[in-house]
């Protein structure tokens, strides 16, 4: 017997039942490690809900297993009336993180980075541009992405951009998504993917990030009906549709990606909060 099985076993011998127990804990632990801990909401999601009762709401989502918010403006400001103070209060009661918000990226951009910043977020994201007509239109908006990930810097924040299929369509024999990824500033602007955009666009959305190590840092994570007809109208709940979700989850972060937000606005034979629960306990259960 080598010395070094012999110590081994000299203490296994001390520790005795708990030394037998190790390889499960090990494989228990394992099996912790390989779930995802932490997830969003998009609460555009259940945007009729917060427009009632936006505190009740966050904290119904809260009690489904959400660990992060990614807000919106729904005409009451990025923190839906409350004030900073207020605001961060109830994420504190609830246990919940306000990493982003889908906001007007081009006006009072100053005013809304101060709240952002006072509640603890990370990013303001810029949801829609809508689709430009030539590659100078879509370096002019790189340009304008530069200026206002300038302005949050200056906050502590950052600017990212989320997508939609016009993106993925190609324009004068160029993509405009490589065009915004080859003209923004690494430093000052990182992106969003939205996987169901890019994949009923065409494109596979791992693949594509794996082209932009490190630049994609948020996603929104929604499920697409196989075979569906109208690109606009194939949202399911997650598992219910074609996308290979712990695959896409489990390599996308090898890539950068940091932030999984699940997103969803086509609802059939449910409502948007069971929709949001039933989203939450099938990522709760992701082997990724």
């Amino acid at each position: 017997m080598n010395k070094q099985r012999r110590k081994f076993l000299q203490i296994g011998g001390m520790l005795g039942v708990g030394a037998a127990l190790f390889p499960y804990e090990i494989a228990a632990r394992s099996a912790e490690i390989a779930k995802l801990s932490k997830f969003g909401l998009q609460l555009y999601s259940v945007k009729e809900e917060m427009a009632k009762d936006a505190a009740g709401t966050m904290r119904k989502l809260a009690g489904f297993g959400y660990k992060q918010f990614e807000g919106f403006d729904g005409g009451k400001g990025i923190l839906w009336g409350m004030t900073p103070a207020e605001c961060k209060s109830l994420l504190s009661d609830i246990g919940v993180d306000f990493i982003s918000s889908h906001a007007d990226v081009f006006k009072n951009l100053d005013e809304q980075a101060e709240q952002a910043a006072e509640v603890g977020m990370k990013y303001l994201i810029c949801p829609y541009i809508g689709a430009q007509n030539s590659v100078d239109e879509w370096k002019n908006i790189s340009e304008r992405f530069n200026k206002a990930g300038a302005t949050l810097k200056s906050h502590g924040l950052k600017f990212a951009y989320h997508n939609h299929d016009y993106t993925f369509k190609m324009l004068d024999g160029q993509l405009p998504q490589d065009i915004l990824m080859a003209n923004t500033d690494p430093d000052l602007v990182d992106f969003e993917l939205d996987m169901y955009w890019s994949h009923v666009a065409g494109y596979d959305p791992l693949k594509y990030i794996a082209k932009f190590p490190g630049r994609f840092k948020l996603c929104h994570v929604k499920d697409a009906e196989p075979d569906g007809g109208d690109a606009h109208d194939r949202g399911v709940l997650l598992g219910a549709g074609e996308m290979p979700y712990a695959e896409i989850i489990k390599k996308s972060k090898k890539y950068g990606m940091e932030y999984f937000v699940v997103e969803q606005e086509r609802f059939v034979g449910t409502t948007p909060l069971k929709a949001a629960e039933a989203n939450a306990v099938y990522l709760s259960k992701l082997k990724v």
